[in-house]
């Protein structure tokens, strides 16, 4: 950098720095910015130079809260130089601006233009693209969008992003649009990631829990489930007067099943160990309510039964109706999901 420009830059930064005191008036804002353009348009200046000034300036406009002073210089230095190397940084300047005035919907304008329209560019070492797809997904109100968003930063970023993460994210974003069949696809992509089943996720709760019942589900026989909670239940019942183990055995889900306390997590190993009814049914009294547990609800239900064994002599069978809007035919029908061993909490 020549010793001039080193002097202008200098000149630039200390108008700027005080361009909000009473004696900066707009009159002397006009001439530093006319002398500043008359000084870019120079022949011979270098790129470095030139984006020494650019970046200088704008940042202490943006420093000094002047965000909209800083994006008409660098929008109209963009328009009329659309073959600088640095415009996709400009504008990201620019989107950071509206962004930080809380005008999100400009900003991501801004973000998606640079993703569409300008080559990535590294500034200390960081990628313009990544950044704005980091914005984008912060603040994007579309799904459809944030599919894009989170699709570009696993085939594009795939070492700066955690991709176990990405690939639940993206399942979920599926799911609000309706995509089963994708929303499946990325849940089978996280649960192959070696730290699927110990990661967390801020604001995804039980994500491997979640993405195992989704995934084994769709590729069960599915054949347990009933049409109504009043046709299962009956059938449930009728097997216990009938001590008819095999009827049980065939009416329990065969994905996710579990047995366990009122304290205890699903999601817990231990709660899901397979066995059979007959080891139960043999010598015992086996009775249920006649009407099912007041703590039942449209989605789930509870029917509390007694004389399993002397260890634990209630179970409450636990009934639900079943979550997956991806086979509509399924969705909404009922299972027996599960046994709570105990008094209800």
């Amino acid at each position: 950098m020549t010793k001039k420009v080193f002097i202008f830059i200098f000149f630039a930064l200390s108008f700027f720095s005080c361009s909000n005191s009473k004696s900066a008036s707009k009159k002397q804002l006009q001439e530093t910015f006319t002398q500043l353009m008359d000084r870019l348009s120079r022949p011979g200046l270098s790129e470095e130079s030139r984006y020494a000034i650019i970046n200088n300036v704008a940042k202490n406009l943006y420093a000094s809260n002047e965000y909209d002073k800083m994006n008409i210089f660098l929008t109209d230095w963009v328009e009329n130089h659309p073959d600088d190397s640095y415009n996709a940084y400009w504008l990201y300047m620019v989107a950071s601006a509206y962004l930080a005035k809380g005008v999100e919907p400009v900003a991501e304008y801004y973000y998606e233009r640079i993703l569409k329209n300008y080559q990535d560019l590294l500034i200390k070492d960081q990628s313009i693209h990544f950044s704005c797809l980091q914005r984008l997904i912060q603040i994007s109100g579309s799904t459809v969008n944030r599919i894009s968003y989170f699709t570009m930063l696993i085939k594009r970023f795939p070492k700066n992003v955690n991709i176990t993460e990405m690939y639940v994210r993206l399942a979920l974003e599926y799911e609000k649009e309706g995509e089963w069949k994708q929303a499946l696809t990325n849940y089978s992509l996280f649960l192959d990631q070696p730290d699927s089943s110990t990661i967390q996720i801020a604001g995804i709760p039980d994500a491997y829990v979640n993405a195992r019942k989704m995934v084994d589900f769709d590729n069960s026989p599915k054949n347990w489930t009933f049409e109504s909670l009043e046709s299962l239940e009956k059938a449930v019942k009728d097997a216990i007067v009938a001590y008819d183990w095999k009827a049980l055995d065939k009416y329990r889900s065969k994905v996710n099943f579990f047995t366990m306390s009122w304290k205890t997590s699903a999601g817990d190993t231990n709660a899901q160990e397979e066995f059979s009814m007959r080891n139960f049914m043999r010598g015992n009294k086996i009775r249920f309510n006649a009407v099912l547990d007041d703590a039942s609800n449209p989605n789930e239900a509870y029917l509390r039964t007694t004389g399993w064994n002397s260890y634990v002599n209630v179970w409450f069978l636990y009934f639900r109706k079943v979550n997956f809007p991806a086979d509509p035919d399924l969705h909404g029908r009922w299972e027996w999901a599960g046994i709570y061993l105990g008094e209800r909490l």
